[in-house]
């Protein structure tokens, strides 16, 4: 649960949304790119800045998966959306040959240099005389960022053991679809935060983390992209449906309880979590909910907790006949599921906020 405390923390802090850490491909790219736009429906963001921001995201996303050491660091790639005072960032990370790292800094430096209208001509001209190959044109889709978000492209290369460099790729569009960027008086972009964000990731085997209000549409494409990774691990069947499972019923049940978005913004946003270790899952959630509610769900989850397969099958079976372990409330038989496909105890800890508001986080492991 510590673990849990601290990715909300830093989540909260740096004020991003979503995380995801694994080899980037065609199949995910779409669920990866749609999660942002669900997110952005809730929000006040003009037409114009949407379609260049997801622009952006198209051709990080691309880049990644074209540039990639797929052999022995594609894994290592990391998508990050993150929510600025009038606007949205979305970074990129992947790994990269050292020896590709002054050619790439050569073309990023001299895009950052042009003047917008320059970008333009720059961009007209390499597209008719570049010369493509096998991991696509030449900066072209460097030049076709720039010159889609009119301003300059952020970036960084954090030095690897020998041989390799953690490129990293970002960009902020406000409401207006206008880039913003670190300017030559302010402080000079840096990749830490990524770093450490993706060291934090890998040392828990955690393949993406979603910090944001979960809607309907945001709880689909979270079972896309989860399903989509669980497909191409070549998972076997079983375990899948049981993962597949329990995370329906877990972040329905953060749903269930959420306060609203407001209160989620000033004390604290839902935050949904996959770990892969082996062919071990653990699928955690955090949400806020209302003190007049801890206790009953405390009691129903110790109930739930104490019993065995047989138990928790003959407690399903009530509860789908109109009964309920304590009381007629909501939300027995999706627990009571999750304890039965998970086949482990449901972990959990109630935080208080304040007199209003408690922090639920829940964790759910399915074992091979």
């Amino acid at each position: 649960m510590e673990l849990t405390k601290r990715i909300r923390d830093k989540m909260m802090d740096e004020r991003l949304m979503f995380a995801y850490r694994g080899v980037v491909t065609s199949e995910n790219s779409i669920p990866l790119l749609t999660l942002l736009e669900k997110e952005m429906e809730l929000s006040e963001f003009a037409h114009v800045g949407r379609k260049r921001l997801f622009m952006f995201v198209l051709e990080s996303l691309q880049n990644v998966s074209l540039h990639s050491d797929r052999n022995n660091h594609a894994g290592m790639s990391l998508v990050v959306y993150s929510k600025t005072g009038n606007g949205y960032t979305v970074s990129t990370g992947n790994v990269l040959m050292e020896s590709s790292v002054p050619d790439l800094k050569g073309r990023l430096d001299e895009i950052n240099h042009l003047h917008p209208d320059e970008i333009r001509e720059a961009y007209r001209k390499m597209l008719i005389s570049a010369e493509f190959s096998a991991k696509g044109g030449a900066g072209l889709g460097l030049m076709e960022m720039a010159k889609k978000t009119g301003n300059k492209l952020d970036y960084d290369f954090i030095p690897l053991e020998k041989g390799f460099s953690y490129f990293i790729l970002s960009k902020t569009v406000n409401s207006m679809g206008v880039g913003e960027h670190y300017g030559d008086d302010e402080k000079p972009f840096t990749g830490k935060a990524m770093t450490q964000l993706e060291r934090m990731m890998s040392e828990n085997n955690i393949f993406f983390i979603w910090s944001a209000h979960i809607s309907t549409d945001v709880e689909r494409e979270v079972l896309t992209l989860t399903e989509t990774k669980l497909n191409e691990e070549d998972v076997e069947m079983n375990i899948r449906r049981r993962v597949f499972s329990v995370l329906v019923e877990i972040l329905e049940n953060v749903a269930r309880y959420s306060p609203g978005k407001e209160p989620e913004e000033q004390y604290g946003m839902p935050v949904a979590m996959v770990s892969i270790e082996n062919d071990d899952y653990s699928i955690t959630t955090g949400n806020l909910i209302r003190n007049g509610d801890v206790e009953e769900l405390k009691e129903k989850l110790d109930i739930i907790n104490k019993n065995d397969k047989v138990g928790l099958k003959e407690l399903f079976r009530t509860s789908i006949s109109g009964q309920t372990i304590q009381s007629a409330s909501t939300g027995n038989m999706g627990l009571i599921d999750m304890a039965r496909k998970s086949g482990s105890n449901l972990e959990y800890m109630f935080e208080r906020i304040n007199d209003l508001y408690s922090y639920y986080t829940l964790t759910v492991k399915v074992e091979d």
